[in-house]
């Protein structure tokens, strides 16, 4: 891991390195949106963080509580990534409970028997619209 010359580095590029964003700009956004948080408080995509800092990470419907192990500026393998960071046991333990209610909730579709004829679509489109032909 590649510590940086005063021990801090910039959040938008912690987040690169340690894989939670595929770009750079991606983490910065997440950033200045508020999805990324250090120790409770909304910072900015140039905020220095150091080891042992505290941040809350949301990403779609999960949320990641981390702490900051080691810094790295550039992005390498994925086991390495993941050692830049520690997550907390009840928020890898709440995203799996999420995920199974989101697992359980998901709507099944039958497959259907692929594209409709031409004469089935016009039957389709006479029922939506509700005619009695």
């Amino acid at each position: 891991m590649a510590e940086t010359k005063n021990g801090s580095i910039r959040i938008d590029k912690w987040l690169w390195a340690a894989r939670f964003f595929k770009t750079r700009s991606l983490a910065a956004e997440a950033v200045v949106g508020g999805k990324v948080k250090v120790g409770g408080e909304r910072v900015k995509a140039a905020k220095a963080i150091r080891v042992d800092d505290e941040l809350s990470v949301h990403i779609g419907h999960f949320e990641y509580l981390v702490r900051v192990r080691s810094l790295s500026a550039r992005l390498g393998p994925a086991p390495e990534a993941a050692l830049l960071y520690e997550e907390r046991a009840e928020s890898k333990a709440a995203r799996e409970t999420l995920v199974a209610q989101l697992a359980a909730t998901r709507v099944l579709y039958p497959r259907g028997e692929g594209r409709p004829t031409k004469k089935a679509r016009r039957e389709m489109i006479r029922f939506k619209k509700g005619s009695d032909r």
